[in-house]
């Protein structure tokens, strides 16, 4: 039985300023501001979060189904997928539109100038979950507005379990719709930012929120990440990364480790350590599909950072 993952394909222009922003921009002419920044530094990554999350969650062996839409650039991404096994039976192209796009401008104090570019991606709701086979679980990771709610209802009504991940697609939703959401989810997943974003917008607590889905989970960077299931709250503890290099895509990892605990009836323990594990093994590359590691390599990881084995 296979996952289905609905959210964004996307190529991320990456660019890095080799000086400071706040030298360049003068805070009395910030109303009239025209600046232009040298970057001789630029890579193009493959990302959105879809992709990333089903990238990771087929490391782990997992059964990720990817379903997006794209525009007439993704011929270069097409073929990265279908190299990587990754199928692309629910991932519908859109004429005259481009794929999902961001350009990210970074200067020499990880101060970030980012566009993004929605395309393709505001026409989401064109694909359904109705098409889909054999699905057991599924995550409505951020994409188009009428997508998310669309796929939201359509699980809902084949009886499908999936994750609400809104991530910074959370404003684009009011209080009733985020409430909705939240009714027909069965799990939470959000970073601590839009914790208290979702706790705002909704009038609902943490512990509000954890009792009306099988578990809501809550992640906070270093400082590792909690998950409130069946009355409990669990702290799961963030794993030392080999080094700190790029954070894009740390969530999409993260979530990938949780989609397969919950897959595979782990417990919230495991599925939170392995979550964790996959976030930092992310951390220390570039870009958001750039790792790679065999399942038996998780596993020893896994094991020098807990003490036990997790696949047997």
């Amino acid at each position: 039985m296979q996952t289905l993952i609905c959210g964004s394909i996307a190529y991320d222009t990456i660019m890095v300023f080799e000086d400071h922003f706040k030298r360049h921009i003068l805070p009395d002419k910030i109303h009239v501001l025209n600046v232009a920044f040298l970057v001789p530094e630029m890579r193009r990554e493959f990302g959105g979060c879809a992709a990333n999350i089903a990238y990771n969650l087929q490391m782990l062996e997992g059964q990720p189904l990817i379903m997006a839409t794209v525009g007439d650039d993704f011929q270069p991404y097409a073929y990265r997928l279908e190299k990587l096994g990754l199928t692309q039976t629910h991932v519908r192209q859109v004429k005259d539109t481009f794929t999902a796009q961001a350009f990210i401008t970074t200067d020499l104090d990880d101060n970030q100038i980012t566009a993004f570019h929605p395309g393709a991606m505001n026409f989401s709701h064109q694909n359904s979950v109705r098409d889909t086979h054999n699905v057991a679980l599924g995550i409505i990771a951020p994409d188009g507005r009428e997508g998310m709610l669309a796929h939201a209802r359509e699980f809902h009504e084949a009886g499908i379990p999936f994750m609400f991940d809104p991530g910074q697609g959370l404003p684009m939703f009011n209080q009733e719709e985020l409430l909705d959401f939240i009714d027909k989810a069965d799990y939470i997943a959000v970073n601590d930012y839009e914790s208290q974003l979702l706790q705002s917008r909704t009038g609902y607590s943490v512990e509000a929120l954890a009792a009306q889905v099988k578990a809501f989970i809550e992640t906070k960077g270093a400082e590792g990440s909690v998950i409130y299931a069946d009355g409990n709250r669990y702290e799961i503890p963030a794993v030392k990364p080999r080094q700190i290099v790029d954070p894009t895509g740390c969530g999409d990892a993260y979530r990938a480790g949780l989609l397969y605990g919950i897959a595979q009836n782990l417990d919230w323990q495991t599925t939170g350590r392995l979550a964790s594990l996959m976030g930092a093994l992310k951390i220390a590359h570039r870009g958001g599909q750039n790792h790679r590691y065999e399942r038996d390599q998780i596993d020893q990881l896994y094991f020098e950072a807990f003490d036990t084995h997790i696949f047997w």
